[in-house]
This record gives C-alpha cells, sequence and structure tokens, in this order.
C-alpha cells in the first residue's frame, strides 16, 4: 500500500542543477527503485518515516501555481522530474505531469523528461506540439529479473522500448539513460534501442556504501566493483557504436 496525501505547494517551477528548472508535481515516488539517489534525502527533508516507495504527496496545486510561476520566470529547460518519477502509477489518475506540460506548451518552454513508465506515451500528443522537447527512458539492464528487483513498480523493459519506439517514430527526440548499470547483455541491450533512441548515456552506481547491500541480496557483490562498471560500459560502448547509436559515458 502507497500511503498517499493532497498538499498545497508553494513553489513548483525550481532552479536546478542540471537543467535551467525542474519540476517535480510529486513527492515520493511510488516506483520504489532500491538505488535511488532521493530516498537518501526526501524523507529527511519532508518529515516522512515510511519506507521510500511507500509514500507520495500528491501537489494539487502544481498546474495553477507553475502557470503563475512562468509568467515572470526567464526561459530556460524544465526537467520532468528530478526527485520522482513524472508518470508514476498515480499519475494514470491525477494527470498533475500531463497539465504541467500543457502549461509549458503554452509558453513553449524546452522540456526534458526522464522515466520508467509507459505510461509516458499517453502524452505523445503534447510532446509533438513542443518547438523543444526530448523524452527518454531509464534503461539500466536487459534482464528482467534484475530490474524487477531493483525497480519494483516500474514498466516492463519490453514495454519501455516499446513506448519509447511510439514516441520516436512520432518525431519526437529520444534518448536512453542506461545507468545505473546493472548486470545484463550489452548486445541485447543495445540491440533493442537501435531505431528507437537518437542518443544513449551511459552511467554507474554513485552510491555504492549504501546500495551495496541489495547487490549482495541477489549474489551480485561483482557488479558493486569498479571493475564491473568499467567492463560493461566499454561493453555498452562497443555495441552502440557498432550500431552507429550516439552515447557518451558519463564516468
Amino acid at each position: 500500500m502507497v500511503k498517499t496525501r493532497e498538499v498545497q505547494a508553494r513553489s513548483i517551477l525550481n532552479k536546478s542543477k542540471i537543467f535551467d528548472y525542474c519540476v517535480n508535481a510529486y513527492t515520493g515516488c511510488e516506483v520504489g527503485c532500491l538505488y535511488c539517489y532521493a530516498r537518501m534525502f526526501i524523507p529527511r527533508y519532508t518529515g516522512h518515516s515510511e519506507p521510500w516507495g511507500t509514500f507520495v504527496d500528491i501537489k494539487a496545486n502544481a498546474p495553477h501555481l507553475l502557470r503563475r510561476q512562468l509568467k515572470r520566470a526567464k526561459r530556460g529547460t524544465v526537467w520532468l522530474s528530478s526527485v520522482c518519477d513524472a508518470y508514476q502509477p498515480l499519475e494514470a489518475d491525477y494527470q498533475l505531469t500531463r497539465r504541467c506540460l500543457e502549461e509549458l506548451l503554452l509558453v513553449q518552454f524546452p522540456v526534458q523528461i526522464q522515466s520508467k513508465s509507459a505510461l509516458m506515451a499517453r502524452d505523445l500528443d503534447l510532446f509533438r506540439r513542443f518547438k523543444e522537447i526530448e523524452v527518454g527512458f531509464t534503461i539500466s539492464t536487459s534482464d528482467e529479473r534484475i530490474a524487477r528487483f531493483f525497480e519494483p513498480r516500474a514498466s516492463t523493459l519490453a514495454d519501455r522500448i516499446a513506448a519509447l519506439k511510439k514516441i520516436h517514430e512520432a518525431g519526437v527526440r529520444t534518448f536512453a539513460f542506461l545507468g545505473p548499470l546493472l548486470p545484463g547483455d550489452p548486445e541485447k541491450l543495445a540491440a533493442g534501442l537501435e531505431g528507437v533512441a537518437d542518443r544513449v548515456l551511459i552511467d554507474r552506481m554513485n552510491y555504492l556504501r549504501t546500495f551495496r547491500g541489495h547487490y549482495l541480496k541477489l549474489g551480485l557483490a561483482w557488479a558493486a566493483e569498479d571493475e564491473f562498471f568499467r567492463e560493461q560500459g566499454e561493453r555498452l560502448a562497443a555495441a552502440l557504436s557498432r550500431r552507429k547509436i550516439p552515447f557518451e559515458l558519463l564516468f
């Protein structure tokens, strides 16, 4: 069970260290990824004592507040979302991400979206109307069993790739974020992204001291070592290069 409550946010268009702005219509994330960096600080700063993935605060006024803030904001790229999945299951009912996109569309602010949910394809009609937008999925492995363990309420890998393909074929710029790298077949992963992603970003797990225990539960201690990330990154880079898929290693 996920504990939810509706709240009134004071600000929704906030400065970001990665892009110009970020928008998080939800606090907490029911996808519940074991490796999420947000699980280390969101509960502490919000007063939640529940385990990560079991609470979500729904910012009911997010679209209205965003419209107000956009009126006085300098044009810049907006990231949906930085500390939650914008298309976590609750979005199917609340549609806060969609309504925020509608506000951003009115002023044509550039948008960057990254998700683990195939629900994102629902908003393809809006994506196609943006002049500047990039839509991507996090895909950390080709192994569904490993993905299900680390990303318990994310869409299946097959559904993510199918949704990315649909968005790409509609003419929207797409990307895949392969991170944090988990064990899997680099060739299979690269093959699935061919003709689907305009570019690929590859990153390692950067919080190993905190998350090493999760690897041990699956008998994957070897995958929490620097050597694994180096070798897996090289194998993925080679597989992507052979398919002429643009990529960037972030480590």
